[in-house]
């Protein structure tokens, strides 16, 4: 029998937890899977978003800043390589060139809400304005945003499985993305679900902003 080669290093401990399914999610909205089938990347104009997910992935590498014509300014990114966590990630539905061929994730239910907290994290925004149609009429909304329709479909039956609450998907007005978008009463409903867990992971700008429109209406997270 010939000789065994080296075992692929592993960067990341592959197990299911509030953490790793947020940067899961983080992954499937701005994370990068390079087709030699090896290395995955990261990239945000927020550090804390970097620091996330190494966190959420028990992982500990080399952090670079650069300029980037995408994000509008100096971003900071993560690449590393690892076998083992890529096939895992192929397992579960992500792919390289995976924006617009992105699906069904395959996420343990139990950490559904903490995956989507990632993608709101990653892709999605919280907006709100005064309703000048009403007296006192406060309106706000929650939405994800997306280039794969499937992926779109399926978060969005997923949600409505778990929540009962069906929200409206439609194009943006360049007609190159979709999004999923939720209304005043059911953007509760998700929002307590996505910050159920006490100190999990989330960027703290995105949360305060999240909890101040709440703190509006005579809600709390």
């Amino acid at each position: 029998m010939g000789e065994r080669g080296p075992k692929p290093k592993r960067k990341v401990n592959i197990r299911w937890s509030p953490n790793f399914a947020y940067a899961i999610g983080l992954i499937a909205t701005d994370g990068n899977l390079s087709k030699d089938g090896r290395h995955i990347s990261f990239t945000s104009k927020d550090r804390e978003q970097i620091n996330n997910f190494l966190f959420g992935l028990k992982t500990d590498v080399l952090v670079s800043k650069n300029i980037s014509g995408n994000k509008k300014g100096v971003c900071y990114r993560v690449q590393f390589s690892d076998i083992i966590f890529y096939k895992f990630l192929n397992s579960i539905g992500l792919f390289s060139n995976k924006s617009k061929t992105i699906g069904e994730i395959n996420i343990p239910p139990k950490y559904f809400f903490d995956f989507l907290r990632g993608c709101f994290d990653g892709d999605g925004t919280i907006y709100s304005y005064w309703d000048n149609r009403w007296k006192n009429s406060f309106m706000f909304y929650i939405s994800f945003a997306t280039a794969s329709l499937d992926f779109m479909n399926w978060l969005r039956f997923e949600i409505k499985k778990l929540l009962f609450i069906s929200g409206h998907v439609k194009k943006d007005g360049r007609g190159s993305t979709y999004q999923l978008t939720y209304a005043k009463k059911d953007s509760e409903i998700i929002l307590k679900k996505m910050y159920r867990s006490v100190g999990g992971l989330c960027l703290s700008r995105k949360k305060l902003k999240t909890m101040s429109i709440l703190a509006i209406v005579g809600k709390r997270l």
